[in-house]
């Protein structure tokens, strides 16, 4: 039996339903990913509609297991739907997608590469010549405080100094439009996670491009998102799109203080709070 439920209508006042951008960069419709285990299907996400707009800051945001990393995969192309569309730029993702760059949360430094020959992979991958490449890579590294550490290895750096060298070894392939980031930050302690929300805004604001970042952080994603997507417990649809009304450029340092945030945390709050109770319900029984 197919175990998929046509979802109910899960927005309410000040939690409207997404529908996708007028020519989105990256867009989900009506998708359901059913995942087999053990002989046994289980519905990761279903009736999933999201529209990302064109160098827009997206976060999504939702309790564990509720499928935003599987979103993230579909729009890599390491993820196929089981129904349903997933388009980049209009068109359908069919296999692996070299047009968007993913961060994971592992940094997934090649540990016999140099701090500046790790940043400068995907430009050689592409056919870069050396110098340029190379003129490149170095940019990056300076913008994000390396210089001086171009010629580490990667167990000769910080955890925060090699995140900071996994952000830039994608950002430097500026063929690349759109960047997916599944929980970039989540390791590090806080105080070195707000100095790199706050590179990786200098980085993103005015570049043009799109960035789809998953976090369970609710301050990470108003510091630092547009609009945050809410999703529901598993298995995972779009309960609400929020709009995060706090002006840029943005001081991450004191996003306590900016006017708009405690009614956006609120807001976002009460449309995670009853996702989350779900969760720790479902684990009692």
């Amino acid at each position: 039996m197919d175990e998929r439920v046509r979802p109910v209508a899960l927005a309410g006042p000040g939690a409207p339903a997404e529908r996708p951008a007028p020519d989105p960069a990256l867009a989900c419709r009506d998708v359901y990913k059913v995942f087999v285990a053990r002989g046994r299907p289980r519905t990761a996400l279903r009736a999933v509609t999201l529209g990302v707009r064109r160098g827009e800051f997206l976060a999504l945001i939702g309790p564990s297991g509720c499928g935003k990393s599987t979103v993230l995969n579909m729009f890599a192309g390491l993820v196929e739907p089981t129904e349903g569309e997933v388009l980049h730029d209009g068109r359908p993702v069919r296999g692996v997608n070299t047009r968007v760059g993913y961060v994971t949360q592992d940094d997934n430094l090649l540990p016999w590469r140099t701090t500046v020959a790790n940043v400068e992979i995907a430009l050689e991958l592409k056919g870069v010549p050396r110098a340029e490449r190379r003129a490149r890579a170095l940019a990056y590294l300076a913008r994000v405080g390396l210089v001086g550490f171009e010629h580490h290895y990667p167990h000769e750096l910080s955890g925060g100094m090699r995140k900071r060298v996994s952000i830039v070894r994608t950002l430097v392939d500026e063929t690349v439009d759109a960047i997916l980031m599944d929980e970039p930050l989540g390791p590090l302690d806080a105080q070195t996670r707000l100095l790199l929300q706050d590179e990786l805004l200098q980085l993103w604001q005015g570049s043009g491009r799109t960035i789809v970042f998953v976090t369970h952080d609710l301050v990470e994603a108003i510091a630092l998102a547009d609009r945050i997507a809410i999703f529901t417990s598993a298995p995972g649809t779009i309960k609400a799109v929020r709009e995060v009304p706090i002006a840029r450029p943005r001081d991450v340092f004191h996003i306590h203080e900016a006017a708009g945030f405690p009614e956006v945390y609120d807001a976002i709050w009460t449309d995670l709070r009853e996702e989350i109770r779900k969760v720790r319900d479902a684990e009692r029984e």
